[in-house]
């Protein structure tokens, strides 16, 4: 082989090779972006979270009352504790227990996060009728029942565990 065939060949070979390096380097670049945003997102969602916790918690002993008023804190029903303290956060979720059951998306029991919402079937109708905040640790933030009010339950084994219809990820 002429020594102008090999430095083509070598020229080729450095072509090529800087090439898929510069496509490498991109795809790396991309890559961190989107973790990057995923960590942002998932920091956000994180930190919502905890904003609705801490701000039930301190409706803690509020009276419970079937329908009551939306905006309204000296009493609450599920749905409307729920649309409350979401709504501080920026977030705008339905005003019953049943629409909200279909806001957000789709989380299985086994995959429950602080913040996702849990929806039950407590009169076994086959309707939802009653919504919670997990909070995580197995625990729900929830309203229920004059004589109750604003509460903090264990899931697992729970009435609102075994008439447990769906959860959702609105955060």
């Amino acid at each position: 082989m002429n020594n102008t065939n090999t430095r083509r060949i070598g020229k080729a070979i450095v072509g090529i090779s800087l090439s898929l390096l510069v496509s490498m380097s991109g795809n790396i670049l991309l890559t961190s972006e989107s973790a990057h945003a995923a960590s942002t997102a998932t920091a956000a969602s994180s930190t919502a979270a905890n904003r609705i916790i801490a701000s039930g918690k301190t409706f803690l002993g509020t009276p419970y009352k079937f329908g009551a008023k939306t905006g309204v804190t000296r009493s609450f029903d599920c749905s409307s504790f729920t649309q409350y303290l979401y709504k501080k956060v920026g977030v705008r979720i339905p005003r019953s227990s049943r629409d909200q059951s279909k806001a957000g998306k789709y989380v299985s029991k086994s995959k429950l996060k602080a913040g996702d919402l849990v929806f039950s079937d407590t009169n076994r109708d086959g309707v939802i009728n009653h919504v919670s905040i997990y909070i995580g640790n197995g625990k729900l933030l929830h309203t229920y029942r004059v004589g109750i009010g604003v509460t903090i339950s264990t899931f697992k084994g729970s009435t609102w565990d075994r008439t447990y219809v769906t959860a959702r990820r609105v955060l």
